[in-house]
């Protein structure tokens, strides 16, 4: 039988916030936005396991909550966050399969959907890869070289990628191992999967399914929750 498994980078430091603790810590509707991330996590049936990956000697992570549920173990993350999801899959050698899924979510994303990340365990259920909620571009999106307009792209195929991504636990863990070890440093799960030959499904989602990435953000990650 198949089994799920669930890995959170969180050693960023969130550098752009410009604030005094990492963007996962900062509150939104009253907690800290890894605590909003994980109690979405851990409410989903299947997923066995929850691995966050952590910066070296973390002072707020035993001040969350739900630090000590069952479900939810901890490694020590990396420098990318590439580094972060490996240690997060190595983490659970002891207990995942080849053929079991592994479920990555961006520690910054509070707002996610129970229903989104049941539509993408249960669409990719059967299928040898895996793929990720992504979100069609409405924007009409240019190329630029130098500050120069180089080109338009056509919009239609292009999709902006969100997280949780759904791999083959085994397929996963060569194609970030290949990648750290040919020097690339991928800024999702499906890059490295598309670099080691393999094509994702595309599974639409929601589009409040935001990553905090700048102070604005908390703002509208807090509009879309209290909204619920």
């Amino acid at each position: 039988m198949t089994r799920y498994f669930a890995v959170v980078p969180a050693a960023g430091s969130g550098t752009r916030m410009g604030k005094n603790m990492p963007k996962q810590y900062l509150p939104v509707v009253g907690k800290p936005v890894l605590q909003h991330v994980l109690e979405s996590l851990v409410r989903i049936k299947c997923v066995e396991r929850v691995v966050v990956a952590l910066a070296p000697a973390d002072p707020y992570w035993h001040k969350l909550e739900i630090s000590g549920h069952p479900k939810i173990a901890t490694t020590i993350g990396g420098r990318e966050r590439a580094d972060s999801v490996l240690n997060g899959l190595q983490a659970l050698k002891a207990v995942a399969h080849e053929q079991d899924f592994v479920l990555v979510h961006d520690a910054a994303r509070p707002c996610l959907r129970l229903e989104d990340a049941l539509r993408l365990i249960t669409t990719l259920a059967e299928d040898p890869v895996g793929g990720i909620l992504a979100l069609p571009s409405v924007d009409t999106l240019k190329e630029v070289e130098q500050s120069e307009i180089a080109c338009t792209l056509d919009r239609r195929k292009i999709w902006r990628a969100l997280t949780p991504q759904l791999f083959r636990y085994g397929l996963l863990l060569e194609a970030l191992n290949a990648a750290c070890q040919a020097g690339l440093q991928v800024t999702d799960e499906s890059q490295a999967v598309e670099r080691a030959g393999y094509k994702p499904k595309i599974i639409e989602g929601s589009p409040d399914n935001l990553k905090i990435t700048r102070p604005e953000d908390l703002d509208l990650a807090e509009f879309y929750l209290q909204r619920r």
